[in-house]
């Protein structure tokens, strides 16, 4: 009877969850009682993070620097001096790419005194028309990969232009411009690094698992503090957020490479420099290439975000349609960052997907054949944009469309929100308060009213059952970090929106996923949506939900429970393409239905892979519940964003980062030590 228990986890979890309701109902509300709540030993974990970063602005390595403005020298902190002159760098490159798209002198500027700008107006770095950007993308999507591409990028270039959107949308095209290549030389440089020493690998995983599961906003305030607020401060956070992928795509790209390659690298002669540039990054491309590509939707993700420490562009207008309530605005607006979006990613897949000719002999006209077919066609622009200076009076149509003076459909999308309220508004909002006070408001009771002891006999004893002691030591160690805080009460709400987004999330994943994955046209199809909806950022997931239910709970996890549904729904059809089609003729060949083959053979193979989908489902909820912060919620995305406009903010944000990082880190270690048992236990161990 007891060998039977310890080979079945079923019974296992079962006993698990009946000693959890058993603390849960015993245990006594009771702040004195540490069963109830732990004391909040680490409440100055904030203090110190703030502590250290003012001692290092302040007080480390001091250097005599002079100060132009009094004419002395002054002692200032050599950490401080390091952080503003990269941050002039950054914002200087930001300006230079800026102005070669909308023109200005702000470039010249730094090479010339200002009272010599001043007395020469005239001297401006003039704008590339529209109409030449436009040419230009046309040109580099049909070379990538032919006339759709091509068409994509030219109608998705006018259509910036035509509404008004071109200034803010080149502001932010020069962002990514920027920053993408930036994280792909950190990235790839990391990458090399670890692939070439173990150690240094093993340094940057803990790192990196903490970088790629922390929210957005935690990497704000410490380089609003550190590096100042503008573009240059949203480009270094969007640098740190961004990179991470980068190192994975490398390594991973590096370790696949097959030893009969090395081999014959090093059999010609190669030296360990030719090795690594001649053999084993071109080996690697495509892996390294789809890690650019995650960099590029990672930088435009985070445009939005980095508007609140001063970025210009498309994110910094949503921002400020939003908080104005303005939603047909904010659609507009979104639509165009949607849009840069889409063509990036398909742009950098194409590239990645481009099988190089390392053997054709080409003349000097050939090789550089698009560039001068593009100097060819700017000639051509700048001669029309001039005509049409001359032939319009206020506004030159073919050189730059300002800001808001083209097309707009926000007239449209506000009258249909209007529409929508006036004719749903009753269902909406019957809907809207049956979940509140029915589901939500109970369920965040539950997790409150929870005993801290509960929560890790919870989280423990299934760390335990699936991976043994070291399982149930490593998630209770990551729990026990936040429950010492005076923030446990928030996290559990983190946790309860967490938990319904996921269920909710991972129904429709499954359930889509299973249905697709029948046909191949429908799965095709999925994928395809799949891919065209996780090009969105984050943030355009707030628009339509602001429009249906308003500021509530409601909004938020509508929002978090649309964008994970993309990772189960993905996961899903993978896991069970995965499954070797022998399996399935076996299965047919034994008599067996399409619906017992699906039961019996598919879902228990493909399961592992679903579990992995389900694990980013979590990811994915966790960043959106903490963005929703934006629209009001009371969890830790909340205190987070409050951080912002916070003297010790810095602190704050960190820590509540590496509270949500925890709990991603304590969910995927078990999920991810389950998923590797099964595919042993299975014989498809990769």
């Amino acid at each position: 009877m007891l060998s039977k228990f310890k080979n079945s986890r079923p019974q296992q979890f079962l006993l698990l969850f009946f000693i959890f309701l058993i603390s849960y109902f015993i245990v006594p509300e009771s702040e004195g009682n540490y069963l109830w709540r732990l004391p909040s030993l680490f409440k100055d974990f904030p203090l110190w993070i703030n502590n250290l970063i003012y001692s290092a602005l302040y007080d480390w390595f001091p250097l005599k620097v002079w100060d132009p403005v009094f004419e002395m020298y002054e002692k200032k902190a050599a950490i401080r001096e390091f952080t503003r002159a990269i941050s002039s760098g950054v914002l200087f490159l930001i300006t230079f790419i800026r102005e070669i798209f909308l023109g200005g002198a702000q470039t010249i500027g730094t090479f010339v005194s200002s009272s010599w700008l001043n007395s020469n107006k005239w001297f401006i770095w003039p704008a590339l028309p529209w109409t030449a950007v436009v040419a230009g993308g046309m040109l580099l999507g049909y070379h990538l990969q032919g006339v759709r591409l091509a068409l994509l990028a030219g109608i998705g270039a006018c259509y910036l232009s035509l509404f008004g959107q071109w200034e803010p949308s080149m502001q932010t095209l020069s962002f990514v411009l920027i920053t993408a290549p930036i994280c792909f030389i950190f990235g790839l440089s990391l990458g090399v690094w670890g692939y070439l020493n173990k150690k240094v690998e093993s340094a940057l995983q803990p790192i990196l698992n903490v970088a790629q599961t922390m929210p957005h906003f935690s990497f704000l305030v410490p380089v609003m503090i550190l590096f100042g607020i503008g573009d240059h401060a949203g480009a270094i956070a969007t640098i740190i957020f961004a990179t991470p992928p980068m190192v994975r795509l490398t390594i991973l790209g590096l370790k696949k490479i097959s030893p009969e390659v090395v081999e014959s690298g090093l059999m010609s002669g190669c030296n360990k420099f030719q090795l690594l540039f001649k053999v084993l990054i071109p080996t690697a491309r495509t892996d390294i290439l789809i890690g650019v590509n995650q960099v590029i939707m990672q930088c435009l993700a985070m445009t939005v975000i980095a508007s609140f420490i001063g970025a210009k562009g498309l994110g910094f207008n949503l921002k400020l349609a939003l908080n104005s309530l303005k939603i047909g605005k904010a659609a507009e607006i979104g639509i165009c960052i949607v849009i840069i979006a889409i063509v990036l990613d398909k742009f950098s897949l194409a590239w990645a997907n481009k099988q190089k000719n390392y053997f054709a002999n080409l003349n000097f006209c050939q090789k550089n054949k698009n560039l001068i077919i593009f100097s060819i066609l700017l000639i051509v622009c700048s001669i029309f944009a001039y005509i049409g200076g001359l032939y319009f009076n206020n506004i030159n149509y073919l050189y730059l469309v300002p800001y808001e003076k083209g097309f707009s459909i926000s007239p449209l999308l506000d009258a249909g929100v209007d529409w929508i309220w006036e004719t749903f508004f009753y269902y909406l909002n019957s809907f809207n308060i049956f979940l509140i006070t029915n589901i939500l408001v109970p369920m965040k009771m539950a997790y409150l009213g929870m005993p801290v002891v509960s929560t890790f006999i919870l989280v423990m004893g299934a760390g335990f059952i699936v991976g043994g002691i070291r399982s149930s030591l490593i998630v209770g160690s990551l729990f026990l970090f936040i429950a010492l805080s005076e923030y446990w009460d928030r996290a559990l709400i983190t946790m309860y929106m967490a938990t319904f987004a996921v269920i909710i999330a991972t129904f429709i994943g499954l359930i889509v996923g299973l249905s697709c994955a029948q046909n191949s046209k429908s799965t095709a199809f999925m994928l395809f949506i799949c891919d065209f909806f996780q090009t969105f950022p984050s943030f355009v997931y707030l628009i339509p939900v602001i429009l249906l239910f308003g500021i509530t709970d409601t909004s938020v996890l509508l929002a978090a429970i649309v964008y994970a549904t993309i990772p189960a729904t993905r996961y899903t059809i993978e896991g069970l393409k995965s499954v070797p089609l022998s399996l399935h003729e076996a299965g047919s060949m034994s008599g067996v239905s399409r619906i017992q083959r699906l039961i019996a053979i598919e879902i228990p193979l493909a399961f592992p892979h679903i579990m992995l989908g389900i694990n980013q489902t979590l990811i994915f909820s966790l960043f959106m519940i903490v963005l929703g912060a934006l629209i009001g919620t009371e969890d830790l995305g909340q205190i987070i964003m409050g951080a912002l406009s916070r003297k010790d903010g810095a602190g704050v944000a960190l820590t509540l980062g590496i509270f949500v990082s925890f709990i991603c880190l304590a969910v995927d270690h078990l999920i991810r030590t389950w998923s590797d048992r099964q595919k042993k236990l299975l014989g498809i161990d990769s």
